[in-house]
């Protein structure tokens, strides 16, 4: 518990007389350096700075001592201009006996006269912004609530250590470096000269959080909004750039720079961010891409969300939807300027953020691309994404934010056209290598440069990567570009039989192919499997394979697929879920097969035997039995009972254990036992055991196992 500073103050306390005084911060409770479980302390504000999902200390100092048989307390915090407890912008924060940690709630932890300091709990999707703090106590005699002072304040922030936040990142090097890191390095050039900048993000800065902040308050989008990243990231996107909003900044390719600043002479995101707040929201002057790229990874880092800045080369400006970068030419093979829209960079410089994506299929979550200079119109405003880059690798373009135009950036084809006679156009070459390279970013924990290309597009030429240019362009304004295929008459699914897959053994699935046609039918299905977080975040992939198929006329053909235990016992995370992605193309059709499947690794139950009579008063017992399903010994296992205690055990390869826990019940009725056990390489075990208590020694006790 903790933050990284205390809140303390006078604030009334109901008696004959009150008297309510400006709160200010007790920098008693101030933690620094590692003690600082928020992470701010990097912050250089004295303001109240925390991450939500993350219990808080502050401390109060009333007019009286609180006497918890007949006073009452509760804080109150409000965001935004018009505050409403229906839209989570007034919350009422009540005084509890113990913090559940998932919704608003404090708990008393320490008193001493007339101060009381209070811990302070708040949900992993809490809004993120400034909320305005006071407190109202009351007794008998009436209530009373303090003045607000906005030296009493206190920043929420987005946070990637809570498992519960959608921006939780679990590698603590990354998000030392896409977090906490206030310096990096932008790439430009050419793929054949690389260059490279240090850039100063500076997210902590003195007045940074707070124009940061400013920028989410001049959107004009409703505060109580901004408890989704994905929506917090688009308004980010779209105010980073002054065009629709008068953003922070203003793009200028000219070459003329004299009202302003010329791009390339910053070297930070600093000065830009203090000019624009300080203005009072008026666009700094200039912008280029990693100009915008840069301000967009302070202001990102600053809220909470990890973020780097990305540079492509050879990147793809797509104006038309087609998802092809086409260049025209007329019968005498004379460019036509008039159609010639869509163009290549030598390089341009976007960002990645990391985030789950509830609103998008499992498997979604993880690198989002997200795109603050001005190109084109997204819904009507001039941002782009957050675009999964997961979709953009395997061409699912038709999935939210903007994926079709990121797509088209790195994995694009360029497409010569000429005109005939009849004005109508052919293709007369299409260049399949022509975009896309060298996909670069500052490597995690050192200023070497790390190439991410394989994270946006398949290796070129490999069938995967024409499935996805392929699969994308039936989705854009021109969906006849590739041919069609003859025939879709080859049908895929995974089957699985039973309950699934049992943790501690091979995991077996079953690929049923269905040829539906007269005609032999050929392809190789491409398969990989992944681990992946319960919020469909991929943690990375663990097997890769080619599995080639041959189906006779109406033939069914079941492939058995196994994943060996060897290949998942180090690699799994909570939940143990895997994702199994196949595709493929049919010879003869050239039809795509692509299908996805998440499973979960099952684990044993815990078996609670109830022993003895279940008579309230009188001492009986239960049995937990537990039997490891894994090949290794399981270390420090902690076994827990809920409400009777906890017991640690080492369990054996394959052995099972049974524990005795004695208890008295004392009240009558009907009961569930709850007990789980809990180690780092098994989770999610546990096991509940219905039992009626009733009076009297005679008396039978009935109990049901699950």
């Amino acid at each position: 518990t903790g933050c990284r500073a205390g809140g303390g103050g006078d604030t009334p306390m109901m008696g004959h007389q009150s008297v309510a005084r400006h709160p200010k911060w007790d920098s008693n409770l101030r933690p620094t350096g590692e003690q600082d479980p928020h992470h701010t302390d990097c912050y250089h504000d004295d303001e109240l700075i925390v991450r939500r999902g993350q219990p808080f200390q502050i401390a109060l100092e009333l007019s009286r001592p609180f006497k918890h048989s007949t006073d009452k307390l509760h804080l109150e915090l409000k965001t935004g201009k018009l505050p409403q407890v229906s839209k989570g912008t007034h919350v009422i924060i009540p005084l509890v006996d113990e913090l559940e940690n998932v919704c608003w709630q404090s708990q008393i932890t320490e008193q001493s006269g007339n101060r009381v300091q209070l811990l302070v709990s708040s949900p992993p999707n809490a809004l993120i912004g400034r909320y305005q703090l006071t407190v109202t106590t009351g007794c008998a005699k009436g209530e009373a609530t303090s003045t607000h002072d906005p030296a009493s304040d206190i920043y929420m922030l987005f946070n990637p250590w809570c498992e519960g936040d959608t921006v939780f990142m679990d590698n603590e090097d990354e998000r030392m470096e896409y977090v906490l890191n206030d310096t990096g390095r932008i790439y430009y050039g050419t793929e054949k000269q690389i260059g490279v900048r240090t850039w100063n993000f500076g997210q902590f800065s003195e007045g940074i959080l707070q124009a940061c902040l400013f920028i989410l308050e001049k959107s004009k989008v409703q505060p109580f909004g901004f408890g989704d990243s994905v929506n917090v990231v688009r308004v980010v996107s779209a105010m980073i750039n002054s065009l629709d909003d008068r953003g922070v900044l203003e793009g200028n390719w000219s070459g003329d720079y004299e009202e302003g600043t010329s791009p390339t002479a910053w070297s930070g995101s600093v000065d830009i961010l203090k000019k624009y707040y300080a203005e009072g929201g008026t666009p700094v002057k200039y912008g280029q891409c990693w100009v915008f790229s840069g301000v967009t990874t302070t202001v990102l880092r600053c809220l909470g969300i990890a973020c780097r800045s990305v540079t492509n080369f050879q990147s793809a400006h797509d104006t038309d939807v087609s998802l092809t970068t086409d260049v025209y030419f007329d019968e005498n093979m004379e460019p036509l300027d008039r159609l010639n829209t869509d163009s290549v960079w030598n390089f341009h410089v976007w960002n990645d953020c990391w985030m789950a994506r509830p609103d998008l299929p499992p498997g979604m979550g993880g690198w989002q691309a997200v795109d603050s200079t001005p190109q084109e119109t997204s819904q009507g405003t001039f941002c782009c994404g957050p675009a999964s880059v997961n979709a953009i690798r395997t061409g699912q373009v038709y999935l939210k934010h903007d994926t079709p135009f990121v797509f088209a950036e790195v994995n694009s084809d360029k497409i010569y056209w000429q005109r005939n006679l009849d004005s109508t156009f052919s293709q007369i070459y299409i260049e399949k290598k022509a975009v896309g390279h060298c996909i670069s970013t500052k490597a995690v924990g050192s200023d070497e440069r790390m190439d991410i290309t394989d994270l946006y597009k398949y290796p070129e030429d490999t069938e995967e990567e024409r499935i996805a240019v392929e699969t994308a362009s039936r989705y854009g304004s021109r969906p006849e570009t590739y041919s069609s295929p003859a025939a879709e008459d080859v049908q895929i699914e995974v089957v699985m039989e039973g309950e699934g897959p049992r943790m501690g053994a091979d995991a077996q699935l079953k690929i049923v192919l269905r040829n539906q046609s007269r005609h032999p039918r050929r392809a190789t299905l491409h398969s990989q499997v992944a681990v992946m977080y319960y919020t469909g975040v991929l943690k990375g992939t663990i097997k890769r394979e080619k599995l080639p198929v041959e189906l006779m006329p109406s033939e069914v053909k079941t492939i058995e697929w196994v994943l060996p235990y060897d290949q998942y016992q180090d690699q799994l995370v909570d939940q143990a879920a895997l994702m199994l992605t196949l595709s493929g193309r049919v010879s003869e059709t050239q039809q795509v097969l692509a299908t996805q499947h998440n499973f979960r690794l099952r684990t044993p139950d815990l078996t609670i035997t109830p022993v003895g009579e279940a008579v309230v008063g009188k001492e009986m017992a239960a049995k937990i039995s537990f039997t490891n399903p894994l090949p290794r010994t399981l270390k420090s296992v902690l076994f827990r009972v809920e409400g009777l205690g906890l017991q640690n055990v080492d369990v054996g390869s394959h052995c099972s254990v049974t524990l005795t826990e004695h208890f008295v019940p004392t009240l009558p009725g009907p009961r569930k036992l709850v007990a789980s056990l809990d180690c780092r390489q098994l989770t999610q075990v546990h096991g509940v055991a219905d039992i009626l208590y009733v009076w009297g020694s005679t008396n039978f006790s009935h109990y049901r196992q699950y």
